[in-house]
């Protein structure tokens, strides 16, 4: 199980996320609380982050090191400012190859994706299937072979499918439609997901047949404040709120939380 990370809100420094709270990523990549499966998050890290000015395409940093063994990333967050934040630890699913292209966050335009979670047996369960429900451009685009990627593969079909429909939308379609995959291949998967577009942070906590992983959120936090954070286990001691199981939480560009029970 990785450990994940979203933030937005007023500028600020990658450092002041990724290393100054108390139970940092850095800290749950080696001393994860929560987790239900592995002991370490030490198979790589990836970050993303948008431009505090400019409309551009997000930016991301991705390393297979551990992050207590990355140089170069705490030097990089003291210079990176950022309104909107992804953050991610990786503990691989055995069997899947340790390469930046299984490197989260996944880039899509715009999009930024990261996923804790899995697909039981993915490779001789779902892999086909899901690939069946994309079209042949979003077939092209999956560069690695974890199933995160594949179910994110699966929001930007939906997406590009309906432009009209929001990324929460998106994400319950595709939530529901692994349900369904899952459930005629007698097979269960979890899904924290977050996902922004630089503007607003999406997550889900879900889970079939399986135990669902952590996740919480906190607002106006005094370290924090006019701020979301969402993440796997509390960064420090603070006002967090378990997201309730089963539910998609959704952020706006004023801050305001929204969350959706699925049924």
């Amino acid at each position: 199980m990785c450990r994940l990370l979203g933030y937005l809100g007023p500028a600020i420094q990658l450092d002041q996320l990724l290393y100054k709270p108390e139970h940092s990523l850095v800290v749950q990549s080696y001393e994860p609380k929560e987790m239900t499966s592995g002991a370490v998050n030490a198979d790589g890290l990836g970050v993303g982050w948008y431009h505090t000015e400019a409309d551009t395409d997000p930016f991301t940093y991705k390393n297979l090191l551990p992050i207590w063994n990355d140089t170069n990333l705490p030097e990089l967050s003291r210079y990176a400012l950022s309104r909107c934040v992804l953050g991610y630890v990786r503990s691989a699913t055995a069997g899947q190859a340790l390469d930046l292209s299984n490197c989260q966050p996944f880039r899509d335009n715009r999009l930024l994706f990261i996923h804790n979670g899995y697909i039981e047996k993915f490779r001789s369960t779902l892999y086909r299937p899901i690939r069946d429900r994309l079209s042949d451009a979003v077939y092209q685009s999956i560069n690695g072979t974890t199933d995160s990627e594949h179910i994110f593969a699966l929001i930007v079909n939906t997406l590009q499918a309906l432009p009209d429909t929001t990324i929460a939308k998106a994400l319950e379609t595709t939530l529901m439609t692994l349900t369904e995959l899952a459930k005629a291949h007698s097979v269960s998967f979890s899904a924290n997901v977050v996902i922004s577009d630089g503007h607003h942070l999406i997550a889900s906590r879900y889970a079939h047949g399986t135990s669902t992983p952590s996740l919480y959120w906190l607002r106006d936090d005094p370290m924090y404040p006019n701020a979301v954070i969402i993440a796997s286990e509390p960064l420090f001691t603070g006002n967090w709120y378990s997201c309730p199981e089963s539910s998609i939480l959704s952020v706006g560009e004023n801050l305001e939380v929204y969350i959706d029970q699925l049924v």
